[in-house]
């Protein structure tokens, strides 16, 4: 978008692309939050499979935890 302005060349050489690392950190994040959550990773590729159907809440601080 504004790579043929001096400015942005300039800017770029003064402190690196920090849009294209910001882009490439949120990548990598997408990614390892996909795994971690199991959700379909980006383009429609394949979900590695359901996760759990539901999770047992935690007993609230300072309350003991209900018997089963």
């Amino acid at each position: 978008m504004f790579q043929d302005t001096p400015i942005y060349s300039r800017l770029i050489a003064e402190h690196g692309d920090v849009p294209a690392q910001v882009r490439g950190e949120a990548d990598r994040i997408h990614r390892h939050l996909a795994q971690t959550m199991r959700l379909p990773a980006p383009h429609g590729a394949p979900s590695p499979g359901p996760g759990p159907s539901h999770a047992t809440p935690a007993p609230a601080p300072g309350r003991p935890a209900a018997a089963p």
